[in-house]
């Protein structure tokens, strides 16, 4: 596995655990004990406006582990050269990306249409934004793996 590679895995189970843990720990201390804040558009404004710092502040001290460990254990030093075949490969990593967030973005405003409560678009929103993120980082593995 190159080092392409190895960071795009690290970055998507970087996003996963990021979203995972923050739910959790938004679940356990606002949400189990008092379910009325559900409906409270500040609650959900707070914390989605919460996990933007924290995801990017997560992202950049795991990959700076990331390069740190790379360099102990490889004695290689982390490239940032990219060609034309990587932009090519970051481009349609973004299109399938952005698909994804588009069909979540409608499913949640088709959510509000059916007359489900308004946390439910939250949710629906926010978690296509961090799967389409996921989805972004797979489409980038499967196409350096892939060969394109």
């Amino acid at each position: 596995m190159d080092q392409k590679e190895k960071q795009i895995l690290v970055t998507a189970v970087s996003l996963f655990l990021i979203f995972t843990f923050y739910s959790l720990y938004v679940y356990r201390h606002y949400i189990a004990s008092n379910s009325e804040i559900l409906n409270d558009f500040r609650f959900w404004g707070k914390t989605f406006l919460i996990l933007i710092p924290v995801t990017i502040v997560a992202q950049i001290l795991i990959h700076i582990i990331f390069a740190i460990v790379n360099k102990i254990l490889t004695n290689e030093d982390l490239t940032d050269l990219r060609d034309e075949r990587d932009k090519l490969i970051e481009l349609k990593a973004i299109r399938i990306s952005h698909w994804v967030f588009t069909s979540g973005f409608l499913l949640s405003m088709v959510s509000l249409v059916l007359g489900m409560p308004p946390y439910t678009m939250f949710l629906i929103l926010v978690s296509s934004g961090f799967i389409s993120g996921i989805v972004s980082e797979m489409s980038k593995l499967y196409f350096y793996r892939k060969g394109f």
